[in-house]
């Protein structure tokens, strides 16, 4: 017997389901009733046509077949709902001459004779154990639902929830079938706590692994093309592991995790949308392998169509410009299945054109220099990040690709080059403003740290004998000075801390730029880097992107070269970030991204 199957609500009114000992009792909620119902209703509503084919997905029921029952390894939850519902509908159960499945329990043995003859007047023993009582707040919450609705509504919720596969759309579950598994290398404890731990559920892809290699897809009961399939399936779920490729196609925006990222693949290959109810593309294989009809499916056909989808994605990833300019219109929200379309249709001359007339689509409508901080935030980053990957593209005899990954897992931004200077360190950061400027000026790493200590000094007084002793420029030894003592005191002096500040950033020449929110004074930087205050001065990212760098950390190209200054064509003053250097690293954005932007008119 095949153990993954589809199977109306209808199929089941017959069985004798058994709940183990492991398990706990009923505990869903009023608000998870009536969102099964609501489902159900509006399925029917919404849902025009009377085929068989059309039908409402529940969870999968995982299930162990003992001698005169199944043990009810998952789904007992969404099982005991239904059969409260049949329950509250008992009048047109026996209208549509309907019986229902019964369900009995290991330890609680009083809790299936109080279903079986659940109604109005069961509702005062609700008190009598806890089961009784989330019972009896699901029986109220169904009557609660159906309150104010006519007997016609009741009969036709209940001929969708009832119907067989020949009446018309019904109501099914996915049913997991785990004899054989149970009774070899897993107890059903060990399955149970598989799937609940963390209320991880079946997954898409393992449904669909289970269709795939259901043992009456072939011709004999073990063969080759079973373990060709097993073993291609781990090869790609291998692939797609390599954080390189999978963060190429997937785009975390999207905000659905996969545990099992072949389920991405299937997902795109049925071209699954938020709006798809859960088990979807389950449920498009399942049409496709044509399982409930009882023939033999082409899996061949089918399988090749998933590796031939998976293949051409690979192929991308290997080729580095398709890798560049697909990455970036990933990244940017375009459709992988119409790229997909289009690259089948076309020469690879002609697919790259259309990919980068794809970008340019991507690219502000407006030159870069009317671009500010506070409203093009979005069309800012876009334009940087593309800065990054052309400028690696431009370099071809280079290997170096852009390491989407990196980009997309430490959450890199644009922010700004030269400090904020309008905006404030407020009083929790300024501890950390001053220990990063103390840093810069000392090589100290942390207040009072490889200072040395005889034990009859404090950490001021031993910072300051350093500073006095190392530092010979007398204007920053007296800015050393009062950061310690602004580290020391237990409240700071606002005025002095005011002072300080405005001295320090005329001396990094942090005033100089006037238009700090335009696209030359931004670029991609990582949290750490630019500070949890948000106002560190350039010399400060600077020594941090350098630290990276000579650690191996991911620094993007374009942040690299901006504050090595490769950009400049005057290298004097390097610690700061003057007006000639945006002048000239906006330049440089404009001359590697020309093919792309809106060419300036000509008066």
């Amino acid at each position: 017997m095949d153990k993954l199957i589809l199977k109306p609500i209808n199929d089941l009114l017959k069985e004798n389901f058994f709940i183990p000992s492991y398990q706990r009792g009923y505990r869903w909620k009023k608000q998870q009733v009536h969102n099964l119902l609501d489902d159900i209703w509006n399925f029917r509503l919404n849902s025009q046509e009377e085929s068989k084919d059309v039908f409402y997905c529940l969870q999968p029921v995982v299930v162990s077949r003992k001698e005169d029952c199944w043990e009810l390894i998952d789904g007992q939850q969404r099982l005991t709902t239904i059969l409260i519902i049949m329950q509250c509908l008992i009048k047109q159960m026996d209208a549509l001459d309907k019986s229902k499945y019964s369900i009995s329990y290991e330890t609680r043995p009083g809790s299936q004779e109080f279903l079986d003859k659940l109604s109005s007047d069961s509702l005062e023993h609700r008190d009598s154990n806890v089961d009784y009582f989330h019972i009896c707040e699901a029986y109220e919450a169904v009557n609660e639902w159906f309150s104010g609705k006519d007997g016609n509504t009741k009969i036709h919720f209940l001929t969708t929830l009832l119907n067989d596969d020949v009446s018309g759309k019904n109501v099914k579950v996915i049913w997991y079938d785990v004899t054989e598994e149970n009774n070899t290398s897993h107890s059903a404890i060990d399955i149970f706590t598989r799937l609940n731990i963390g209320k991880i559920p079946l997954t898409n892809a393992e449904l669909i692994k289970a269709l795939f290699l259901m043992k009456s897809n072939f011709e004999e009961q073990f063969t080759l093309k079973q373990l060709q399939i097993a073993s291609e399936w781990d090869a790609m779920e291998k692939k797609l592991q390599d954080e390189s490729f999978w963060y190429f196609i997937y785009n975390p925006k999207v905000s659905v995790h996969y545990d099992n990222r072949i389920e991405y693949i299937f997902d795109l290959l049925k071209r699954k949308h938020k709006d798809h109810e859960e088990y979807y593309t389950f449920n498009e294989f399942l049409k496709d392998l044509n399982i409930k009809e009882g023939k033999r499916p082409n899996i061949d056909a089918i399988w090749l169509s998933v590796k031939e989808y998976f293949l051409r994605l690979e192929e991308w990833y290997n080729d580095r410009e398709l890798y560049h300019l697909l990455g970036f219109l990933i990244e940017c929200g375009e459709n992988i299945n119409t790229l997909i379309d289009t690259s089948k249709t076309s020469s690879k001359t002609a697919f790259v054109l259309h990919l980068k007339k794809l970008i340019e689509n991507q690219m502000p409508k407006t030159d870069l220099d009317s671009l500010n901080f506070h409203d093009h935030k979005k069309a800012i980053k876009k334009v940087l990040l593309l800065f990054n990957i052309q400028t690696i593209l431009e370099t071809q005899k280079a290997e170096m690709r852009f390491p989407f990954n990196k980009y997309k897992e430490e959450k890199w931004d644009i922010e700004h080059v030269n400090s904020q200077t309008e905006k404030n360190i407020t009083h929790n950061n300024r501890k950390q403003w001053a220990l990063d400027i103390l840093e810069y000026f000392t090589g100290l790493n942390g207040f009072g740290n490889n200072v040395g200590d005889d034990g009859t000094k404090t950490e001021a007084e031993l910072q300051k004998e350093f500073v006095a002793e190392s530092i010979e420029n007398e204007l920053h030894k007296s800015y050393c000075e009062r950061l310690i003592n602004i580290l020391e005191a237990e409240k700071y002096d606002e005025a002095e801390f005011d002072s300080l500040y405005e001295s320090i950033k005329a001396e990094f020449q942090e005033d100089e730029i006037k238009d700090n929110d335009g696209i030359s004074n931004l670029a991609l930087l990582d949290e750490s880097t630019n500070r949890s205050y948000g106002n560190a001065m350039f010399p400060i990212k600077r020594n941090r992107i350098i630290q990276n760098d000579m650690k191996g950390v991911f620094v993007p190209i374009c942040t690299k070269n901006l504050f090595l200054k490769y950009y400049s064509k005057q290298m004097k003053d390097v610690m700061y970030w003057k007006k000639t250097d945006a002048h000239d690293y906006l330049s440089a954005i404009k001359r590697v991204l020309n093919e792309y932007l809106v060419k300036p008119k000509i008066v």
